[in-house]
């Protein structure tokens, strides 16, 4: 690996358009991880609701109950079983009205979605901006972190730890799910990048970030359902937190609470007023999160003296 120009891969432009492809990718994670997990997660429900015994167990159901039971389970298999694989690679994308294969040059990252100008090249039909938005907003993600942080082992943690949060945030956003896939590896990161010296966070302050980051949300919602009696928040948000400490440290974790439950309740008060949310339909806050991360990467110090003057 020696002799890499590492100055010029490394390079702020250079790392956006490496961003633009990562974010073509982000896309693909983002549409096709939700339907992999749910699908993982009915085959279980297929399993077990084949299980006489575990049915028995769990319900007490009679004989009759159980032989009910056990065909839902098995039509339910077999419609899993029906449907084509999903992997993040295979099939290729595809438009969803027409089913025309998406042509190479039609999949350059924003390139493409400006030259097909935003519709479908088989039937025409709009192909949404978000796809080209997450591109560009990961390219320049990318070029603002080389551009901040230089050519060196940082920014290349953290262009990686961007990409969790981006596809993190907006599964959340669609889902309210947070994939322990991309939670978990943030932790890993985090860790592995302080223990190795990559980031400037020592590993005793990433190891303490990820065990006050997943403390502190778990305590809140532990209080939150004691005093409600519902749920308040989801173990995901737990383990995004928890990244974002190991990642960056126990220092910021206050600067990203406060910055993220802020606008969050901005936001929320937003679509509450003016949007008619219902009061009790969940807001995902792991975008509120990934976006404090974000801040905190690059103002950590700047937040902490101003949430917390000396």
């Amino acid at each position: 690996m020696a002799g890499l120009p590492w100055d010029w891969l490394l390079s702020p432009w250079m790392l956006a358009v490496l961003g633009l492809a990562i974010g073509s990718f982000l896309n693909v994670v983002i549409h096709r991880k939700p339907i992999m997990l749910e699908r993982a997660w009915l085959g279980d429900v297929a399993h077990y609701l084949q299980d006489g015994s575990a049915m028995q167990r769990a319900l007490g159901a009679t004989a009759q109950r159980v032989s009910a039971l056990a065909d839902v389970g098995r039509v339910l298999g077999d419609e899993l079983k029906a449907l084509p694989p999903l992997t993040l690679s295979r099939p290729r994308s595809r438009c969803p009205q027409c089913g025309h294969a998406i042509a190479w040059h039609e999949n350059i990252p924003l390139l493409g979605w400006l030259r097909l100008r935003g519709r479908c090249a088989g039937c025409g039909t709009r192909i949404a901006a978000r796809y080209p938005l997450v591109e560009t907003t990961t390219g320049m993600l990318f070029f603002l972190v080389a551009w901040h942080f230089g050519s060196g082992t940082t920014t290349v943690v953290y262009c990686a730890a961007v990409s969790l949060l981006m596809a993190a945030a907006l599964i959340d956003l669609d889902t309210t799910l947070l994939p322990d896939d991309l939670t978990l590896p943030l932790i890993a990161l985090g860790l592995l990048a302080a223990w190795r010296g990559w980031t400037p966070v020592s590993l005793p302050d990433a190891a303490l970030g990820a065990l006050f980051g997943y403390l502190s949300l778990w305590s809140v919602a532990r209080l939150y359902k004691a005093l409600r009696h519902v749920e308040g928040m989801a173990e995901g948000d737990f383990k995004l937190l928890a990244g974002l400490g190991a990642l960056l440290g126990w220092q910021v974790l206050a600067s990203i609470i406060l910055l993220s439950s802020a606008v969050g309740a901005c936001v929320g008060i937003y679509m509450i007023l003016a949007r008619g949310h219902g009061r009790s339909v969940p807001i995902p806050f792991g975008p509120y999160l990934a976006g404090g991360g974000v801040a905190a990467m690059f103002f950590g110090t700047t937040l902490t003296r101003l949430w917390f003057p000396a």
